[in-house]
């Protein structure tokens, strides 16, 4: 027996509790893992409260990642062995695995061996945030060195990834938050300017740190009507990434300045790439490589027990972290 995290009803954070299941063993193409910490993500809460693109069948199991060691191995698996430590990558669906557990099983494209160096907190909190901004910048979006990308949602997991991925690639990342009050955190985590959208014009700002040229590429997790002002700071031939959808009201479109710099306004998520073999074999190398090299870091904001993991969720719904939330087992 082991302890899996499930909810028997949709909800808020306290639906979720603690079930002592028998894990199954693995099938063909599938490990099992003992696993040592596994990483929060928004999917997460509103698969949880109902909001998610399909309706859970009760009770439902839910978690895109996790850090530990493989237990077992199914028919067919020869890429790991017994006793590997792992990490597991979103690349499947809630209704056919679940990482919040003591002892889960995942399908080996999932898969990757843990990069040297690192902690199983650090791992767990890696691959949702680094290959989503690795799909957009860099698989799809071909961002340049010098380039200018506008990173809404700055503060988040995925918004510093995404920092970090444009500093490697020498492009000028541009911070956009709120307020002010996280100014200086992105700025730490390397941010090259911050812009406080509610306290400063967007469309100047943009202008002034481009020298009137306009971002060559903005990533967008919220939407909503503040994706006018976004557009019209973009490039000509500029793309907009629309990941996530925070702000679920409809996006504000200037027609005008879409048909005058010949915008490309894209909705994104990662499984473009986690369910394409070879690009999602290029961003494990990728993301790999950065992580040894120490040039990608992944920036953990609290780390909970498997039994706070309802304060966990209220933690990560409160808005208040920079960086991941991660569940040590």
């Amino acid at each position: 027996m082991s302890k899996v995290v499930r909810f028997h009803r949709m909800g808020g954070p306290e639906v979720l509790q603690i079930d002592e299941v028998e894990v199954r063993a693995p099938g063909a193409g599938e490990v099992r893992i003992k696993v040592k910490a596994l990483g929060l993500n928004r999917a997460e809460a509103m698969y949880r409260s109902g909001q998610y693109t399909f309706v859970p069948d009760m009770p439902a199991i839910l978690g895109y990642e996790a850090a530990g060691t493989v237990e077992s191995i199914g028919q067919g698996v020869t890429e790991f062995s017994v006793g590997d430590e792992v990490n597991v990558i979103p690349a499947f669906s809630f209704s056919d695995y679940g990482m919040y557990g003591e002892l889960v099983v995942a399908p080996v494209h999932a898969i990757v061996a843990q990069p040297a160096g690192m902690t199983s907190v650090q791992a767990a909190g890696t691959w949702m945030q680094f290959v989503t901004a690795y799909g957009a910048l860099i698989d799809i979006g071909n961002l340049q060195k010098g380039e200018t990308v506008l990173i809404r949602a700055a503060s988040s997991s995925v918004g510093l990834a995404a920092i970090q991925i444009a500093n490697l690639l020498g492009a000028v990342p541009v911070a956009l938050t709120r307020t002010s009050e996280k100014r200086q955190a992105l700025i730490d985590a390397g941010a090259a300017h911050v812009i406080a959208t509610q306290e400063q014009d967007l469309v100047a700002e943009v202008n002034r740190i481009t020298e009137g040229k306009g971002a060559r590429m903005a990533f967008d997790p919220v939407g909503g009507p503040e994706v006018a002002n976004i557009l019209r700071s973009l490039s000509f031939l500029g793309i907009f990434f629309q990941y996530g959808a925070l702000d679920t009201a409809d996006m504000s479109i200037p027609v005008m300045e879409v048909l005058g710099k010949d915008l490309t306004i894209r909705g994104y998520q990662l499984f473009e790439i986690t369910e394409n073999a070879e690009r999602l074999g290029r961003a494990k190398a990728f993301i790999s490589q950065g992580l040894e090299d120490g040039a990608l870091n992944p920036l953990i904001a609290k780390a909970f027990k498997l039994d706070q993991i309802v304060e966990a969720h209220q933690y990560m719904e409160s808005n208040a972290q920079i960086g991941k939330i991660v569940v040590e087992v």
